[in-house]
């Protein structure tokens, strides 16, 4: 039988096509891309065996293979398919739909997360002057439980004066990372994933090390004053932006979280 081509197809392949290149992107930030890869070379030679050769015995087991896999998919991939929807959720044509049908003024959601950006940035210019190390986590839409667990619970209202006194030198939560929660100062003292990246410059320490990490294994928001230079980093998404102003750090903090609304 003659197989037509129609455009509709071709929507098709090029639908697919960009699903599976948007994969292969969040593989890679997520350092899960050799298990991709191993993926899409069992679906491939599944597709021979089953689909070209017809080897009913090996074909009926990997069919079977596929069909549980996937729940195990779902499972080891759980945190890469919460931030794919994130991310999908998050787009600015999405966002822009739900303002439109909700009525929510953007302009209104950023006068509100003032009074939690505000303070954090302030404290983190106190500490830059200063030489005082601070590492200082915002959650956004994955939960970090787990890390804040690690730490001290303190519960309480985002404070400038809080912040510099807990990475205060002689604190004894000083070491550990600070965990922001909404509004609200969840926990202290935690301890972060840290990321054995090759290429991270020498110049930087443990807690670089530990922002880096933590934003490859979330969708948070990683702020670092170094104790050495009191220069103020960001991690997000597994990238460092190093020496930031209180301006920029400002922008950036108020343009990620923006994303949530």
């Amino acid at each position: 039988m003659f197989f037509e081509f129609g455009i509709k197809d071709a929507i098709d392949i090029i639908l697919v096509a960009l699903i599976l290149y948007y994969f292969y992107r969040l593989m890679k930030e997520s350092r899960s891309l050799p298990v991709f890869m191993g993926i899409l070379v069992f679906i491939v030679l599944w597709l021979v065996v089953s689909q070209v050769l017809e080897m009913k015995l090996l074909g009926s087991i990997m069919d079977k293979l596929v069909s549980v896999g996937v729940i195990g998919l779902i499972v080891l991939f759980q945190d890469d398919i919460r931030r794919f929807f994130y991310n999908l959720g998050a787009h600015q044509r999405v966002k822009g739909i739900r303002r439109f049908f909700t009525g929510e003024d953007g302009r209104k959601k950023e006068e509100d997360l003032k009074p939690i950006i505000i303070p954090i940035v302030m404290a983190a210019l106190n500490m830059s002057k200063k030489k005082v190390g601070a590492l200082i986590v915002m959650q956004r839409s994955m939960p970090l439980d787990d890390v804040a667990n690690t730490g001290e619970m303190i519960d309480a209202n985002i404070s400038q004066q809080l912040i510099e006194n807990i990475f205060f030198k002689n604190s004894p939560l000083h070491d550990g990372a600070l965990i922001v929660e909404g509004k609200r100062l969840k926990a202290a003292g935690c301890i972060l994933p840290v990321s054995h990246e090759q290429n991270i410059p020498k110049s930087l320490g443990l807690r670089h090390r530990a922002a880096l990490g933590m934003s490859q294994d979330s969708d948070c928001i990683a702020i670092v004053v170094s104790e050495e230079t009191g220069g103020i980093t960001v991690a997000i998404d597994g990238q460092l932006q190093l020496r930031l102003t209180a301006e920029k750090l400002e922008s950036i903090l108020t343009e990620e979280m923006m994303q949530l609304i």
